[in-house]
């Protein structure tokens, strides 16, 4: 049985307001990328990756553009020591890529992760202690002064074994289970750190502050965040960064109102692979700054590649529904929806206009490596004209006419409603030509002749069948066409008006072939529709006639 009195805030509040940043309206620079994919991402896997996946992974981040990466926490196990030495060893870090590594503010785990870093040009040593009330009082048992004391302890061992190693590596300290600490005491723990590395502009360290576990909604975590920033010493000195979880589902949100609360760094994964409900998503954040006109510093240009690989090195599967990535997250069913991206499309191909604006997709999904044609419009028993119709223009180079588009609509969304499933352009081309093409039954026309008549009239002899039956009847019209309907008319009793009428090739070349669409109305006002192909669009036009003459019933 569920009971809400079982829990209450976790969560601290600076001890001073702190909502400017609720003022600002979007984020203005891209944050310095650090990816921990290779540490928090690998860690949460149920099978984590080989040697060889890790290298691979490793290749792909330096690919997408991130400059620091975290590699792992080298004395956890021989497999995370193996992959430093690897790196190092077989020179693949690139000489713009920082590698970070993860340890304890523990002497010996300290004194192995600096062993694993010999040889290494640009590191990050990543130190980490937990600062919380709830681990003070339940974990470790000690007061908040023997916890500080932990981590001024692990700051001098890394400068002193840095300086011992004639290196100059970048130090990190985290106060772990940062939201679940007194924000006074959070600031008074890394004040201290920062004494002994004694940063200066030239030479930051950087304090990041996690979301080891999300206590609270995002616009608390924001203010700490800014609390931080406004009251941290040698703040000019100091990188500030975050490390956002997703236990509530706001990872995004967190990094997102941090960044503007004075954050300088996000530590992330890609697609949030992470324990328990994942880290933030590096992905989502820097798409959502693309979309706003920011450069993310980051090339996602090839989304499906990445994703690709992605999966291949983890394990993991990137859902239908993840924002940017996702297989679905272009994709409209909805008939409204593809009625007005279609619009949108066409708009933007006539206006050629600066910016992107169309209706339901907020980037243009070719930017990231995707096509319009497999990915955003999508027909299934939702559909509508819209959809269909920029099925049968863009991949088949059919430009239905209005009405025409509607009741080719219906006839797609019968369809894929019998048959309970989404249905391809190549399937929605075949129901066109089974619905609206050639339809030779009942009636049909064998032979046809014409002749100039006085006033631009034309008269014409036209053969036709009705259930076996041969006839021969003459008539004339205004037109070609005009005059084989009221021929048609003649010999059959029809009635009818013909309404519509349009044509378009199909081919670029001396041998073009034409397509031509005819559009009838009964007494009752019912259309009924007929389409045709032929080198010879007179011809093409009597077949679109026929078939909407036996479309009639149907």
């Amino acid at each position: 049985m569920m009971n809400h009195n079982k829990y209450t805030t976790q969560y601290f509040l600076p001890p001073q307001d702190c909502m400017d940043w609720a003022r600002k309206e979007k984020v203005e620079k891209a944050p310095v990328w650090c990816s921990v994919d290779l540490r928090d991402g690998n860690q949460a896997l149920v099978i984590p990756m080989s040697l060889d996946q890790k290298v691979a992974f490793f290749k792909l981040l330096c690919k997408v553009g991130f400059k620091e990466i975290e590699v792992g926490f080298p004395a956890a196990s021989d497999t995370e020591y193996i992959f430093l030495r690897t790196l190092i060893e077989q020179n693949l870090i690139p000489d713009d890529v920082t590698i970070q590594v993860l340890t304890q503010a523990r002497e010996h785990i300290i004194r192995k992760t600096f062993e694993g870093l010999k040889g290494c040009k640009n590191a990050i040593v990543h130190v980490y202690n937990s600062t919380s009330l709830a681990q003070r009082e339940q974990v470790f048992r000690k007061s908040r002064e023997e916890i500080l004391q932990i981590a001024v302890e692990g700051a001098k061992l890394l400068k002193e074994l840095t300086e011992e190693a004639g290196e100059d590596y970048r130090f990190e300290y985290s106060p772990e289970s940062f939201t679940g600490t007194e924000m006074d005491y959070a600031l008074e723990v890394c004040n201290a750190v920062l004494d002994v590395w004694q940063p200066t502009p030239e030479k930051k360290a950087i304090i990041n502050l996690p979301v080891t576990v999300q206590l609270s909604m995002p616009h608390i975590y924001a203010s700490q965040i800014e609390y931080m920033s406004k009251n941290m010493k040698y703040r000019d000195s100091v990188v500030l960064s975050q490390h956002p979880h997703n236990d509530r589902g706001c990872g995004v949100a967190d990094a997102e109102m941090g960044m503007l609360a004075g954050a300088d760094r996000i530590e992330g994964t890609l697609f949030g692979n992470g324990e328990r409900t994942g880290n933030v998503d590096v992905v989502t954040l820097a798409m959502n700054m693309y979309m706003q006109g920011q450069d993310p510093e980051l090339d996602f240009s090839d989304m499906p590649a990445i994703v690709e690989e992605y999966e291949q090195y983890t394990g993991m599967q990137v859902g239908e529904r993840s924002p940017y990535s996702g297989a679905l997250v272009f994709a409209a069913f909805s008939g409204s929806h593809q009625d007005a991206i279609a619009k949108g499309m066409k708009w933007m191909e006539e206006k050629h206009p600066d910016l992107w604006t169309v209706p339901y997709l907020p980037i243009d999904p070719q930017d990231i490596g995707r096509s319009y044609d497999a990915d955003v419009i999508r027909i299934n028993s939702q559909s509508g004209k819209g959809g269909v119709g920029y099925i049968l223009e863009t991949k088949f180079g059919l430009c239905l006419p209005a009405k025409m588009r509607e009741a080719m609509g219906y006839a797609a969304k019968g369809v894929s409603d019998h048959m309970h499933k989404e249905l391809q352009p190549d399937e929605i081309f075949s129901i066109f030509k089974e619905k609206f093409e050639n339809i030779t039954e009942p009636y049909n026309i064998t032979s046809v002749h014409f002749k100039q008549e006085p006033e631009r009239m034309i008269s014409t002899q036209v053969t036709s069948t009705f259930e076996g039956k041969e006839i021969l009847t003459e008539a004339i019209g205004n037109g070609r066409l005009n005059a084989v309907s009221n021929a048609l008319k003649r010999a059959y009793g029809l009635e009818y008006n013909l309404v519509t009428y349009q044509e378009h090739a199909l081919e670029r070349s001396s041998s073009s072939r034409a397509i031509a669409y005819v559009g009838i109305q009964t007494p009752d006002g019912k259309l009924s529709w007929g389409a045709a192909v032929d080198a010879d669009i007179i011809r093409a036009s009597i077949d679109a006639l026929v078939t909407a003459i036996n479309n009639r019933e149907k």
